[in-house]
C-alpha cells in the first residue's frame, strides 16, 4: 500500500472521525470522572483503615498485633481461672437431700421433728447429718460419705436422704449440660 492510497483512505474517513471526536472526548471525560471518584473512595477507605496517629498502615498493623496479643493473654488467664473455678465447683455442695421422720414412733415422743440431711458434691462425697429429737433430748450425728457410701452403718432415713441428694446432683449436671 502506498502513501497516496493511505492519504485517500484518511480523506475518506475524516468526516466520520470528525463526527465521533466529541463523543470520544465526552467518554474520556466520563471515564476520568469515574476514576477520580473511585480514587477518592479508595483513599477514604485507606484513611479509615489506617488507625494510627500518623495514618500509617504499619502503625495500624502494630496496634492490631498488640491488641491481639493482649486478647490472647486475657483468654489464657480466663481459661486458667475457669479451670480453677470448675475444680472448686466440683468440690462444692451440689446435692441436698432431706428426710423428716419420727425417731420414736412407738411411744409418740418427738413427732416428725427428727431429720436426716445429706450434703454431696459432684462425686457423691460429703456428709450426712442426722438429728434425733425427743422431748428430753436432741442428738446430732454426722457420718462422712465417700462416693455415696459411708464407713459407718446408715439408717434407712439416711439412705433416703443420700438418694435424694444424688438425684439433686444429677439434676444439676443435667442443667449444666443444657
Amino acid at each position: 500500500m502506498s502513501f497516496a492510497s493511505l492519504q485517500a483512505f484518511f480523506m475518506h474517513i475524516q468526516p466520520y472521525v470528525a463526527a465521533a471526536t466529541p463523543w470520544v472526548a465526552l467518554g474520556a471525560l466520563l471515564l476520568s470522572l469515574i476514576a477520580l471518584v473511585l480514587l477518592l473512595s479508595i483513599r477514604r477507605r485507606f484513611i479509615k483503615l489506617a488507625l494510627g496517629r500518623n495514618g500509617s498502615i504499619e502503625e495500624s498493623i502494630a496496634v492490631l498485633v498488640r491488641d491481639t496479643k493482649e486478647l490472647q493473654q486475657f483468654r489464657n488467664e480466663l481459661e486458667k481461672y475457669l479451670k480453677l473455678a470448675e475444680s472448686r465447683i466440683r468440690g462444692s455442695v451440689q446435692g441436698l437431700g432431706m428426710v423428716r421422720f419420727n425417731a420414736f414412733s412407738g411411744n409418740g415422743n418427738g413427732g416428725n421433728q427428727s431429720f436426716c440431711i445429706a450434703l454431696l458434691d459432684e462425686e457423691h462425697s460429703g456428709v450426712v447429718l442426722s438429728t434425733l429429737y425427743s422431748r428430753n433430748h436432741v442428738g446430732v450425728y454426722a457420718k462422712p460419705l465417700e462416693k455415696g457410701n459411708s464407713t459407718y452403718e446408715l439408717t434407712p432415713e439416711e439412705r433416703d436422704a443420700i438418694a435424694k441428694a444424688k438425684d439433686s446432683v444429677a439434676k444439676h449436671k443435667k442443667l449444666g449440660r443444657a
